[in-house]
């Protein structure tokens, strides 16, 4: 199996082209990216998982695709500033946090009737 980010290559894009359109600043640093700058850049934008890839079982993933491919497990940082790289495959560090946090699966909300 290769890598998922670029298997399914027409829905990754789609997917980078979306958050591209938000206009976000860096999720790890705070600080505006500049969309316009080409991929090699180190300025540039570059889309991160929040759980890894290589780590979607402890994400609660079914697959490595389900982890790339979904909308809410990705954001916008800058490609190879200190932001990205230092990362590595952390799960979930954000800006001012120290350490890894433990992976929160994506549960459906439960409703009921009962007040």
């Amino acid at each position: 199996m290769g890598d998922p980010r670029v298997s399914n290559g027409a829905a990754r894009r789609a997917l980078r082209k979306r958050v591209a359109s938000m206009g976000l600043p860096c999720a790890l640093c705070g600080q505006s990216i500049d969309y316009s700058l080409p991929s090699g850049h180190p300025l540039s934008f570059e889309l991160d998982e929040i759980v890894p890839v290589s780590r979607y079982k402890e994400g609660g993933y079914a697959s490595a695709t389900a982890c790339a491919l979904d909308p809410r497990n990705v954001r916008p940082v800058h490609r190879q500033r200190i932001c990205n790289q230092k990362r590595g495959n952390g799960l979930r560090k954000r800006k001012g946090e120290g350490g890894a946090v433990e992976p929160r699966p994506y549960r459906p909300i439960k409703h009921s009737r009962e007040w």
